[in-house]
C-alpha cells in the first residue's frame, strides 16, 4: 500500500487553473419578475430577434456547452519525470486516464468536498468500482506521486498511486503545493509523476503570455505540449476525457425556460444577459470579451464576484445573475 506525506502547502487551485484564464430541490421554472431583486435585462430585444431573458433562480446549476471551444482544453493528463516514464507505468495511468470523464470527476469532487469523505477513500473506493485492466508489471519499485494543494488535485494523485500499487508498484503520494513549487520537484526526480492540467500545463512551460500555444482541441493541446515537456526532461501520459477548465453555468430553470444547452444557443435566444464572474473578466478574453466576440452574446450587465466560488454560485442560484462563470469539474455542478 501506498504511504501519504506533506510537503509545501501553497496557493490555493485559483492560482493553479486561471494562469491564463448542488444538488436540492427543484428549480422554479418562473423567471424573476422585473419588480423583484433579480437585475433586469435588456430594454428589448436586439435586432437579431433575442428575447429578454431574465436569471431564473433555482438549486441545481447546469453548465452550457462551449460548442465553439473558447476555453483551452484543460484536460487531466499525467505529467512524469522522464525517467520513471516505462510503458509499463504509461500504461497503468491510461487506463485512469480512459475511465475518467468530466461527470465523473465532478462526482470525485462532490464525495470530497460537499460530502466530506477524504481524498483516499474517494479514490479507493472509486478504482474499485472502476475495474480497471491493469496488470501487474510492476517490480516494487518505489514511486513518489506528487500533488497540488487542492482537493481534486490530491484524489487524482491518490488515484494514479492506488492503480500504480495495483500493478506491483510501492508508492508515495505527497501534497506539495502550485506549480512553482511541484515543478522543480518533478524535474530533479525528488517527485515521479503529477496530475496536470494539459492547457494551462502547456501555457505554463512555453511561458510566453503574448502567444496561445494551447486550442480548444484537446490533441492540438497535446501535440503543443509534449515537445515543451521534452524540454523539461518530463514526459505526459494519455489524456483523460475529463476537464477542469473555466465554463459557463445557469440554472435547470433557465435551461427549462428558455430551452438553451450551449453557448451558441444562448446568443441565438437571449439578449441582455446579466453576467456574474471574477472582476477580471471584463478584460480577459475566456470570459465577457470572448463571449461577447466568439459567441456574440448580448451582456446587459456584469457583476463582479469570484472565480468559480460560492459568491457566483450563490448569485446564480438565487437569480442575481443569469450566466457565470465556474469551473467545469466543481462538485456542486452534481446531479445526484
Amino acid at each position: 500500500m501506498h504511504t501519504r506525506s506533506y510537503l509545501l502547502a501553497a496557493t490555493a487551485v485559483a492560482s493553479l487553473a486561471l494562469t491564463a484564464c448542488s444538488s436540492g430541490g427543484d428549480d422554479d421554472s418562473t423567471p424573476a419578475a422585473s419588480g423583484s431583486d433579480a437585475p433586469a435585462a435588456s430594454e428589448s430585444a436586439s435586432a437579431s430577434g433575442t428575447q429578454e431573458c431574465l436569471p431564473v433562480p433555482g438549486d441545481q446549476l447546469v453548465v452550457l456547452e462551449d460548442d465553439l471551444e473558447l476555453q483551452n482544453s484543460d484536460n487531466i493528463i499525467p505529467a512524469l519525470n522522464q525517467e520513471v516514464a516505462s510503458q509499463d507505468v504509461l500504461d497503468v495511468l491510461a487506463a485512469v486516464s480512459g475511465a475518467l470523464d468530466t461527470p465523473t470527476l465532478i462526482e470525485l469532487n462532490k464525495s470530497v468536498d460537499i460530502d466530506r469523505q477524504t481524498s483516499e477513500e474517494v479514490a479507493e473506493a472509486w478504482l474499485d468500482q472502476a475495474a480497471l485492466s491493469i496488470s501487474e508489471t510492476g517490480d516494487d519499485s518505489t514511486i513518489v506521486v506528487g500533488a497540488a494543494n487542492f482537493s481534486e488535485n490530491i484524489t487524482l494523485a491518490e488515484i494514479y498511486a492506488d492503480a500504480l500499487d495495483e500493478a506491483g508498484y510501492e508508492t508515495e503520494v505527497r501534497e506539495i503545493g502550485n506549480r512553482e513549487t511541484y515543478l522543480p520537484a518533478l524535474e530533479s526526480g525528488e517527485i515521479d509523476i503529477v496530475p496536470e492540467y494539459a492547457a494551462t500545463f502547456a501555457e505554463f512551460l512555453d511561458g510566453d503570455v503574448e502567444n496561445t500555444v494551447a486550442s480548444g482541441d484537446i490533441a492540438e493541446t497535446v501535440a503543443a505540449l509534449t515537445p515543451l515537456a521534452e524540454e523539461f526532461g518530463l514526459v505526459v501520459g494519455e489524456p483523460a476525457d475529463a476537464q477542469d477548465q473555466n465554463a459557463f453555468a445557469v440554472t435547470q430553470g433557465f435551461v427549462d425556460q428558455y430551452g438553451v444547452t450551449t453557448l451558441s444557443e444562448l446568443a441565438e435566444t437571449c439578449g441582455g444577459i446579466v453576467l456574474g464572474g471574477p472582476p477580471e473578466c471584463p478584460e480577459r478574453p475566456f470570459c465577457q470579451p470572448g463571449l461577447e466576440g466568439e459567441y456574440g452574446i448580448e451582456v446587459a450587465e456584469f457583476r463582479s464576484l469570484d472565480a468559480g466560488g460560492p459568491l457566483t454560485k450563490n448569485a446564480i442560484t438565487t437569480g442575481e445573475i443569469a450566466l457565470g462563470l465556474v469551473f467545469s469539474s466543481d462538485g456542486a455542478l452534481a446531479t445526484s
